[in-house]
């Protein structure tokens, strides 16, 4: 047996080991959902930015500089501004809010805070989640296949029956528990990559004679990627679009809502900075050092970039653990959006809108582990159906969440003006723009979906919000 699988068996034992170990503390099912809020900072925040960064982290963003330069780094200061503000403007009041009217999930929290007697926010809250949720789970699912196809030579398909078995093994057993758990040791390892692997790469460049390396054309440190005009303003503002997806991400404000108290976010935000600002230029630089020592023609696919660097430059266990990385960001992603979506299926579909309320703790437990197990299968599905890029179907995914979620959550937490008619507008413009708008090559080409739909949004929610004012509530002595 390699060092490099026994590195990755041994990652993957001690996540199963979690799982078991969760079982127990899962009686009912708000500890399922949200753990019963008793999570500290260091959890939440490790967990927050595991989850955020999937396979897109370790593969994606990599093998985009790869293949576009330093175009990319729009890209990263995008990110990184998403999550800054995210955690500044976002988590405290969302917590305050969640805690005010006991929201387990984020419809829930949406339709309690306007008064959804007709459950018109939260139906398409619900379907909008289930729907783009699909999508990034099967993106996860198709990172581990690539994984370890490239590690191990397995077939695409079997690396994704592995992967996706294991995260929704360990989901069904420990659910949110689990799911956090899991997620520190996971942002570590995440970390680990993300750091170790540029670094060892550009010792390897010092090391190799200049004929043994590849030369890099002027093109690739364009910071407009060669375009000029309107062409640069829109590939840097396309870029920088990933930023706006942080505010409306479900799986990353179930963990503000899932804080002990308020006051500990403070304290979470500035582990969540430290871990995210060199683990998003380590991203980014491992595409750059790749293509110096490699040049963009070895891979087929330049998102195989991150294991085949591991195997090539470390020692076979090392390689193991830091392939591990790639495997830790599926799975933390991919956990926690399952257990969003059974949270949706069980809390806001099952118990609130198709009333439900006589099932036990104990049966609607068990109803919240068939509803994961159901959208895994789904989710591998599609994966198994589709030939998008990780990228391109995560990139999907956070447009059309973001956009349906975070003008809603914003103008909700800062406007007082904001209407149910306006939310309702707001989310269904947000995921039916990005929808349209991916489906047309011309307009995707010209403005990515994450500007767009989330623009269109913004200003839905204020328009409808002007015209159909929420309603005063009347006080009678």
């Amino acid at each position: 047996m390699s060092t490099v699988l026994i590195g990755l068996i041994l990652y993957l034992l001690v996540v199963l080991v979690i799982g078991l170990l969760a079982y127990r503390q899962n009686r009912t099912h708000s500890d399922y959902i949200l753990a019963d809020r008793k999570l500290g900072s260091w959890a939440i925040a490790l967990s927050e930015r595991a989850s955020g960064e999937s396979a897109w982290l370790l593969l994606g963003l990599p093998g985009a500089a790869l293949a576009l330069g330093f175009l990319e780094i729009w890209t990263v200061l995008g990110c990184l501004s998403g999550i800054i503000l995210s955690w500044i403007f976002i988590a405290k009041p969302l917590r305050e809010l969640s805690g005010r009217y006991q929201s387990l999930t984020l419809p829930d929290l949406i339709a309690s805070h306007f008064d959804d007697e007709k459950n018109l926010l939260r139906i398409s809250a619900s379907v909008i989640i289930t729907f783009f949720f699909t999508f990034y789970v099967a993106a996860q699912f198709n990172g581990a296949g690539k994984v370890l196809n490239v590690t191990f030579g397995l077939d695409q398909v079997t690396g994704m029956v592995i992967g996706a078995g294991i995260i929704v093994f360990y989901t069904l057993l420990g659910g949110f528990f689990a799911v956090v758990w899991t997620d520190m040791i996971q942002a570590v390892i995440m970390f680990a990559t993300l750091v170790i692997l540029p670094i060892a790469g550009f010792i390897e460049i010092q090391q190799l004679s200049v004929s043994e390396l590849h030369s890099i054309p002027d093109s690739v440190f364009s910071l407009t990627g060669g375009k000029s005009g309107i062409w640069a303003v829109l590939a840097v503002v396309g870029g920088l679009s990933w930023g706006f997806g942080y505010s409306g991400q479900p799986h990353l404000l179930a963990r503000y809502m899932a804080i002990k108290d308020s006051d500990g976010i403070r304290k979470s935000r500035i582990i969540a900075f430290t871990w995210a600002i060199p683990a998003f230029f380590g991203a980014f630089f491992l595409g750059i050092v790749g293509l110096k020592l490699y040049g963009s023609g070895l891979f087929p696919d330049p998102e195989q970039l991150m294991p085949y660097m591991a195997t090539a430059l470390m020692p076979g266990w090392i390689a193991g653990m830091l392939i591990s990385g790639a495997i830790a960001a599926m799975m933390s992603t991919a956990d926690s959006q399952l257990i969003v979506t059974t949270a949706t299926l069980t809390e806001d579909f099952y118990h609130k809108i198709l009333k439900h309320k006589e099932l036990s703790p104990e049966n609607l437990l068990l109803f919240s582990r068939l509803a994961a197990f159901s959208a895994g299968v789904v989710a591998f599905l599609l994966a198994w159906s589709s030939s998008e890029l990780v990228f391109s179907m995560v990139s999907y995914a956070w447009s059309g969440l973001g956009a349906s979620f975070g003008p809603v959550l914003i103008m909700m937490i800062y406007w007082k003006r904001t209407s149910a008619a306006g939310a309702l507008a707001g989310m269904l413009t947000g995921a039916l723009t990005t929808i349209i708008w991916k489906s047309i090559p011309i307009l995707e080409n010209t403005v990515t979906e994450r500007l767009s739909s989330f623009v269109a949004a913004f200003a839905m929610v204020a328009l409808i919000s002007l015209l159909f004012p929420k309603k005063e509530k009347k006080l009678f002595c």
